[in-house]
């Protein structure tokens, strides 16, 4: 019927090893964002993402404290596996997204595909090891874990910028609008591909 909201383009996955927990759920077309990690530069990341991308988070996350590396990780995993399962079939949607973004001194240009192909260009380097309990070196290693999960091509390249700060953040919403972008309604109501399906 018309005037109806689709069924929601929801998913939530629960993960838990030896090294961590986590509890996420992402809505792809808007609902509350709150997110505890053990991270707070991450959470902040999260959040923004969430917002630039027009999506509902929840996130709860523990780690073992360690280096805050395998945190990092399986939030990405888990936000990529559920980013997954939301866009189900992927018939309507947009698929192809891009964006770029400046944050000051920082520009950082993204380019999304949801290919059913996982594939990341990761093309931004940090003057700094770490942003709070965040290492630098993890940025790469957290959009790595989204892409591989998610199923989605990333190309995340920086133009410019020396803070690191600003290098992050204009990453993630980079990614966030170009992914906003892809995963919007398009077309025809098909499958985007001459394929006729999208693993």
């Amino acid at each position: 019927m018309s005037g109806l909201r689709p069924d929601p383009r929801r998913g939530s996955v629960s993960r838990a090893t030896k090294e961590t927990s986590v509890e996420l759920t992402i809505d792809l077309d808007g609902g509350p964002i709150d997110v505890r990690t053990p991270v707070d530069f991450l959470d902040h990341m999260l959040e923004a993402f969430a917002k630039h991308a027009g999506c509902g988070l929840v996130v709860r996350a523990a780690g073992d404290g360690m280096d805050q590396h395998h945190a990092i990780e399986d939030v990405g995993i888990a936000l990529g596996k559920a980013i997954y399962d939301a866009l189900g079939e992927k018939r309507g949607i947009a698929r192809f997204g891009w964006s770029l973004v400046p944050l000051d001194e920082a520009l950082v240009a993204a380019s999304v595909d949801i290919s059913g192909r996982p594939y990341l260009n990761f093309n931004v380097s940090f003057l700094s090891e770490n942003l709070g309990q965040m290492p630098t070196e993890m940025v790469g290693e957290f959009f790595r874990a989204v892409t591989d999960n998610a199923k989605i091509t990333l190309h995340l390249v920086q133009m410019s910028g020396h803070v690191a700060h600003h290098v992050c953040e204009a990453a993630f919403k980079a990614f966030a609008r170009a992914f906003a972008m892809a995963k919007a309604p398009g077309g025809d109501g098909s499958i985007p591909s001459t394929k006729g399906v999208i693993e």
